[in-house]
């Protein structure tokens, strides 16, 4: 998978089989760095540089139970890809043997002192990532799971407000695979990506891009109740006009989370070209 980057491959090691550690210590060493020279364009320069080889595409629920139905291998072309996932590297969609998965515990979770349950829920799609989980994983509690299983997982992450989203690293092959069901309170990501916009240059770093939906709203059916600036991890939902909730198109990635919370049904996931293409394999894997 790394071919002569024995460098990668010794990466992609210590990154699994240590996950809780490397999670809590990467997270620490960026709270300081912002911390002590968050004004230095220096900092703008590594963040970005980080999240080029370390970032995740956002799911929606639907996207995401395509992924964890697959019956047939995927390999998308690196111009289709990037059109998907818009990192120079980190981008390659590969899913061989996609129903061979293993879950293991969420290292973002174990990284903090008072973490959200359940633990299990990081997913592996495809035997490349997951065989190795299995391998060298034990103490994570990795497990092979079904197909079936796998959807048990994710419909219990959807019901409780998770953000679904698939994560890539250069270390990892730059493929997609690990599915991961994230919350703001726990996911080390989606920290990184708030540490992110605290630094200079007036320039938008994440390493979370949209699932290429955005979110279309019925006024007139919005109870104004509130439920979905609650639920909102990327503060795309504000209490401003009168009460009544104000959607910030710019900052909403698109996980669905409170189109699903919304009673009245006023929400709706629309896709957004300029959002980018969703990783869709019902229509990118045709």
């Amino acid at each position: 998978m790394h071919g002569s980057r024995v460098d990668r491959a010794a990466h992609n090691y210590i990154y699994f089989v240590f996950y809780d550690k490397y999670v809590k210590i990467f997270l620490a060493t960026g709270r300081y760095l912002v911390k002590r020279f968050g004004t230095t364009m220096l900092l703008t320069k590594t963040f970005r540089n980080v999240y080029e080889n370390y970032h995740a595409k956002v799911l929606t629920y639907d996207d995401a139970r395509k992924i964890l139905t697959l019956n047939h291998d995927i390999s998308l072309s690196a111009d289709k890809a990037k059109k998907i996932i818009p990192f120079s590297a980190a981008n390659r969609i590969i899913f061989e043997e996609a129903d061979f998965i293993a879950v293991m515990d969420c290292p973002c979770r174990l990284s903090r002192k008072h973490h959200c349950e359940p633990l299990n829920v990081c997913m592996a799609v495809g035997r490349t990532t997951a065989e190795f989980w299995l391998d060298h994983c034990e103490k994570y509690h990795v497990r092979k799971i079904t197909q079936a299983q796998a959807l048990e997982i994710l419909e219990v992450s959807a019901s409780s407000g998770r953000i679904i989203s698939a994560w890539l690293k250069t270390e990892t092959g730059g493929r997609t695979g690990v599915i991961c069901s994230c919350c703001s309170c726990c996911c080390g990501g989606i920290e990184g990506m708030k540490l992110a916009r605290r630094l200079p240059g007036n320039v938008k770093i994440s390493n979370i891009v949209s699932s290429g939906y955005s979110v279309a709203i019925d006024t007139e059916r919005c109870l104004a109740c509130g439920q979905c600036v609650e639920a909102c991890a990327f503060d795309a939902c504000s209490p401003l006009n009168g009460g009544r909730p104000v959607y910030n198109w710019d900052a909403c990635l698109g996980c669905g989370v409170c189109v699903a919370r919304c009673a009245a049904g006023a929400r709706s996931m629309v896709a957004d070209p300029a959002k980018g293409l969703p990783l869709d394999v019902g229509q990118t894997g045709a």
